[in-house]
């Protein structure tokens, strides 16, 4: 059979950092601080109610953009922790946040579009821009201390105004940096996509877990740019659930809801009542989980920073983006697997996501303080006897 399977699915891969935890997985002991996956379980009032629902029978469709109660208290809720302007009509109920991605990213692209991308950037943007035909461009932000200066937007757009670019991925507080940016920041940035009139993709699904200061969403400026995807992953420690929200201007969600519908039908019944419960009755139950992914943060930091590595700053999410020990090179390949077989420690290379990202390493702190104490101590001790 000729031409047997799509060549663009042919020529993407299997995300690195799925394959490098299965990898890891094998070697016994392990510790592995390599995958976004919140160590608390969903609070108990949040599966009482997914459970309510099922007694319920509530096991039938529901309409493709997710029940309405849901959808206004999606908007309810960003409208309020965020000072956003949403009507529930705007909101897409998503089978989490990558099919809200994959989703907005199919309703925005044709076939010769340039979307651009800060890097490093968690590594699935591309692939699903590049399934759809369009091209991506690279930002390397590591001069900059990993954040988007309007002055490189600006200068990026006015120097590629032929290749036709559609959209801005902004991720923040970003994967795999923890980076995030501030009010001032965002407004200057808002007002170069707003005169260069491109779509920005606004993931914003770790804005629950802000340290410092408040998180600020791009859609307070622009809205009529700007496509949030967020979802309760993060903040309600429900990643299995799948369950995440498209936020976007009127024209976009009418066009939007026909991707996700072929895409999904619509999210599952009982989860949609579960993220009901979610919303409106544990509005800060990520509150008790910021408190200690802070203190574990602040530790790991400290950790490293005594190895000899050298760590960006992180004001948000739950990771680490540390650039490895001179001694070591910059091979991040090559580190995290000899760390991995005479340390037993798993961590994600640097160069996996993207320009920038070579020579550092990303460490996901959302495991235990006993897991992640010995860690830090196995870390330092390789380091110490390389």
């Amino acid at each position: 059979m000729k031409d047997r399977f799509n060549k663009k699915v042919q020529v993407i891969a299997v995300s690195d950092i799925r394959q490098f935890d299965s990898e890891v997985s094998q070697i016994d002991g392990i510790i592995k601080l390599t995958l976004g996956e919140p160590d608390f379980n969903t609070p108990e009032h949040v599966k009482e109610a997914a459970i309510e629902a099922i007694k319920a029978d509530q096991s039938h469709y529901t309409p493709n953009s997710g029940i309405m109660e849901l959808r206004q208290a999606a908007a309810d809720y960003y409208n309020e922790k965020y000072g956003l302007s949403y009507k529930p009509q705007q909101v897409i109920t998503t089978v989490g946040a990558t099919e809200a991605i994959a989703a907005s990213l199919q309703t925005i692209l044709n076939p010769g579009d340039t979307v651009l991308m800060p890097t490093p950037v968690f590594p699935i943007y591309a692939p699903i821009s590049e399934l759809n035909g369009a091209n991506v461009m690279q930002i390397d932000t590591s001069a900059d201390g990993f954040v988007l200066t309007p002055e490189k937007l600006a200068q990026v757009l006015r120097e590629n105004s032929a290749k036709n670019i559609k959209a801005l991925v902004l991720v923040y507080p970003s994967n795999p940096t923890g980076n995030t940016y501030s009010k001032e920041q965002l407004e200057a940035l808002a007002k170069v996509i707003k005169e260069y009139d491109i779509w920005v993709l606004c993931d914003e699904i770790y804005a629950e877990l802000t340290y410092e200061n408040d998180h600020t969403s791009m859609a307070k400026f622009i809205p009529e740019n700007v496509i949030v995807i967020s979802g309760l992953s993060k903040s309600h420690a429900m990643t299995g659930w799948r369950l995440g929200f498209i936020l976007a201007p009127d024209d976009f969600s009418e066009q939007v809801v026909k991707s996700h519908q072929y895409m999904v039908t619509a999210p599952t019944t009982n989860v949609q009542y579960a993220a009901l419960e979610a919303l409106t009755n544990g509005k800060d139950d990520a509150a008790k989980m910021r408190v200690e992914y802070k203190k574990r943060r602040d530790y790991m930091k400290d950790v490293l920073q005594e190895a000899g590595f050298e760590v960006v700053d992180p004001a948000g999410a739950f990771y680490l983006f540390a650039k490895i020990p001179e001694k070591f090179g910059t091979d991040s390949w090559k580190f995290v697997r000899t760390l991995a077989k005479e340390a037993k420690v798993a961590l994600i290379p640097g160069v996996s996501f993207g320009a920038g990202g070579e020579g550092y390493v990303r460490l996901s702190y959302a495991a235990s303080l006993d897991e992640l104490k010995t860690a830090g101590e196995r870390i330092k001790e390789f380091v110490k006897n390389y």
